[in-house]
C-alpha cells in the first residue's frame, strides 16, 4: 500500500444575519459564514487535505470563486466531487481529522450530523472521521467573532 497525508486549510469571515453551514448542518446563530459557496469552512478544509494528499492542487483550481457554477452550492457536493477525483488516480480515503476553531456557537451538538453528511458525501464511516472544536480564547479576529478557521488531515491510500 501507498499511503499519502494531507493538510487542509479554510478561513472565512462571519457576517450577521448570513446562514451558517458547517459540516452540511446549518447551526442556529446569529452570523454565518460569508463566501462564493455556502461557506462551509469544514468541508473546504477537508477538500484542500484530499486534493493536496493526492497533489491535485487546491479546492480554489478545481472550484473558482469566479465561476458562476459555484455559487451558492453546498460544499458536500463540491467534497464528493474532490472523492471522485481521488478515485480516479486510484486513492482511496481512509480517514479525517478536523479542527474548526471559532468563539460561538458551541459546536458539540452538531458534530453527529456533521459526521453523517460528511461520511455519506466522501463515502467512508463516521467511525474514520473526527471533528473537534476549539476557542481563540477571545484573541484576534476569531476571538472578535470576525471569523473562523478550519483545518483537516486526512490519509489516502493507493494498492500498488
Amino acid at each position: 500500500m501507498k499511503i499519502r497525508v494531507g493538510f487542509g486549510f479554510d478561513v472565512h469571515q462571519l457576517v450577521e444575519k448570513h446562514p451558517f453551514i458547517l459540516g452540511g448542518v446549518k447551526l442556529d446563530h446569529s452570523s454565518g459564514a460569508f463566501g462564493h459557496s455556502d461557506a462551509d469552512v469544514l468541508v473546504h478544509a477537508i477538500c484542500d487535505a484530499l486534493l493536496g494528499a493526492a497533489n491535485l492542487r487546491d479546492i480554489g483550481f478545481h472550484f473558482s470563486n469566479t465561476d458562476d457554477r459555484w455559487k451558492g452550492i453546498s460544499s458536500l457536493i463540491l467534497l464528493k466531487e474532490c472523492v471522485s477525483l481521488l478515485n480516479q488516480k486510484g486513492w482511496s480515503l481512509g480517514n479525517i481529522d478536523a479542527m474548526l476553531c471559532l468563539e460561538a456557537p458551541k459546536i458539540n451538538p452538531y458534530i453527529p450530523q456533521m459526521k453523517v453528511n460528511i461520511a455519506e458525501a466522501a463515502g467512508i464511516s463516521e467511525e474514520d472521521i473526527s471533528i473537534k472544536a476549539t476557542t481563540n480564547e477571545t484573541m484576534g479576529f476569531i476571538g472578535r467573532k470576525e471569523g473562523l478557521v478550519a483545518y483537516a488531515v486526512c490519509l489516502i491510500e493507493k494498492a500498488v
